[in-house]
């Protein structure tokens, strides 16, 4: 069973993998001088400091396992040179709630990149779902939670 492909904006790739190598470069090593300095303290059976570290170690390979495999499974989107208004990955697309008459910007992503707190959501969330291929004027219903949404799309650009 092959691992699930995961799809990436490019900017996507280059952050997940800036954050890869500032984790084998820089924190590796800074937690193994954590463990060494912990070790000096003398027993670790009962040495919060060695324990801390070594958690810390383990929370940094795992994260490293994480990243090697999303970007061994990464599928970069193509940027679609304006050649198309439709909402894809990596659109930024302006859209009005016609309830509040608020107005949202989002990019549009995997959900690896996923950072709703930065306006990025997943192309598999409930919003993202219902903003794909869709254009500039289309109107579109998104159940959440709270009711349901009614969004139109004032704007589709892609995002570099």
């Amino acid at each position: 069973m092959g691992d699930k492909e995961v799809l990436l904006t490019l900017e996507g790739v280059k952050r997940l993998e800036q954050e890869l190598d500032h984790l084998k470069t820089v924190r590796r090593r800074e937690v193994a001088d954590r463990i060494k300095q912990a070790k000096e303290f003398g027993d670790i059976s009962e040495n919060s400091e060695y324990e801390d570290a070594k958690n810390e170690q383990a929370f940094v390979e795992g994260r490293i396992l994480q990243l090697e495999k999303l970007l061994r499974n990464a599928k970069v989107v193509e940027d679609a040179d304006g050649q198309s208004d439709a909402v894809t990955l990596g659109s930024r697309v302006t859209i009005k709630d016609l309830d509040t008459d608020e107005t949202r910007e989002y990019v549009i992503v995997g959900s690896a990149e996923a950072d709703p707190a930065k306006s990025r959501i997943s192309n598999e969330s409930p919003v993202g779902k219902a903003l794909m291929g869709q254009r500039p004027g289309s109107i579109v219903e998104v159940e959440v939670p709270m009711g349901i949404l009614r969004l139109e799309i004032l704007n589709v650009a892609y995002s570099k």
